[in-house]
C-alpha cells in the first residue's frame, strides 16, 4: 500500500535534481535527497501564488532572464533560524576577550574596527552584536576616537527587509533581559511588537550578498560571524569560503562559527581560541 500523502503537484525526480543543480550553481547550496519534502512544501507556495500548476513550468520562469522569479525561489528555499544571543558563549568570548584586545590599541587618530555578520537572516544577530558593543564599549582613557560599523549580509532580500525594519514580535524578545529591552528597543507588550532602538541601529548596515560572488567590500574585519552557515555547502565549498573569510581577516581577527559546525581541517591559518571560535594567525 503507497502510505504517501496525496500532492497538489507532483514533483517528479528529475525536477528534484534540476532544483538541486540550480540551487547549488546560485547559491552552493548543497540540497541532498533527504530535503526532498522541505524543496516541496517551500516551492509549492510559489507555484500557488503564481497560478502555475507543474514544477517544469515554475522552473523554467526561474530560468528566464526576463522573469525576477529566481529571487524568489532562492528566498525559498534558505532556511533562516535565528533569535537574540544565540550560541550566548559566543558573545561573552567576544565581550570578555574579543574586545578587550581590539580596545587595547592605542595611538592617537581613528581607530577603525569592523564586524562582518555573515548570514544575518533577520537581523537577531547583527542587533545582538551592537548591543554587544555598546555594552562594552572602548575605555575612555584611549586615546583617538573609534570608527565602529557592522556588515549584515544575507542572500534573502525578504528576511533583509525585515532586519533592516528591526521590528520583532514579543515572543522574539522575551528571552532578552528588561534591561537590554528597555535601553536598545522601543515599543511595549501591550503594542504587540518592539522595535531595535537607534543606539544600536547606527551600528549596523544592511546588504543583500551572495556568498558565492565575489565581495564588494575589501575589509580587513576584525570579526565575522558565519554561524550555521556552512551546514548548507559540500566540503570543496566550505574550504574556498573559510578562506575567502581568512583573507578578509585582519591579522588577530577572529571568526565564529555555528555550534553544529567545525572549521574544514585542510583550512590553514586558523587557531582554535573557544568553542567553535577561530583566530587568525600572522601567516
Amino acid at each position: 500500500m503507497n502510505n504517501e500523502p496525496l500532492r497538489e503537484f507532483e514533483l517528479s525526480a528529475g525536477d528534484f535534481r534540476r532544483v538541486q543543480a540550480m540551487i547549488k550553481a546560485r547559491v552552493g547550496i548543497d540540497l541532498g535527497s533527504n530535503k526532498q519534502s522541505l524543496v516541496y512544501g517551500r516551492l509549492a507556495r510559489r507555484l500557488r501564488a503564481l497560478g502555475l500548476s507543474d514544477f517544469a513550468d515554475y522552473l523554467a520562469m526561474v530560468e528566464d532572464p526576463a522573469s525576477d522569479e529566481a529571487e524568489r525561489f532562492v528566498n525559498a528555499i534558505t532556511t533562516n533560524v535565528t533569535e537574540f544571543f544565540r550560541e550566548n558563549h559566543h558573545f561573552e568570548f567576544l565581550a570578555r576577550t574579543v574586545l578587550p584586545a581590539i580596545w587595547s590599541r592605542v595611538g592617537a587618530g581613528a581607530h577603525r574596527v569592523r564586524f562582518w555578520s555573515a548570514g544575518c537572516s533577520t537581523g537577531e544577530e547583527p542587533y545582538s552584536l551592537a548591543m554587544i558593543l555598546r555594552e562594552n564599549p572602548p575605555p575612555a582613557s584611549n586615546a583617538g576616537s573609534w570608527d565602529i560599523k557592522i556588515l549584515a549580509t544575507d542572500l534573502d532580500t525578504d528576511v533583509l527587509a525585515h532586519a533592516s525594519a528591526g521590528i520583532y514580535p514579543a515572543e522574539r524578545v522575551e528571552k532578552m533581559s528588561a534591561g537590554r529591552l528597555k535601553r536598545f528597543f522601543t515599543g511595549s507588550r501591550a503594542g504587540g511588537g518592539y522595535q531595535a532602538g537607534a543606539e544600536i541601529r547606527s551600528l549596523i548596515t544592511f546588504k543583500q550578498l551572495n556568498l558565492m560572488d565575489p565581495w564588494p567590500m575589501q575589509g580587513p574585519f576584525d570579526v565575522i560571524f558565519c554561524r550555521n552557515v556552512v551546514i548548507y555547502f559540500d566540503d570543496t565549498t566550505k574550504r574556498a569560503l573559510v578562506q575567502r573569510y581568512r583573507q578578509i581577516l585582519g591579522v588577530g581577527g577572529h571568526l565564529f562559527m555555528g555550534h553544529s559546525e567545525s572549521m574544514v581541517a585542510s583550512a590553514s591559518g586558523f587557531e582554535p581560541c573557544g568553542r567553535t571560535v577561530y583566530r587568525r594567525g600572522a601567516r
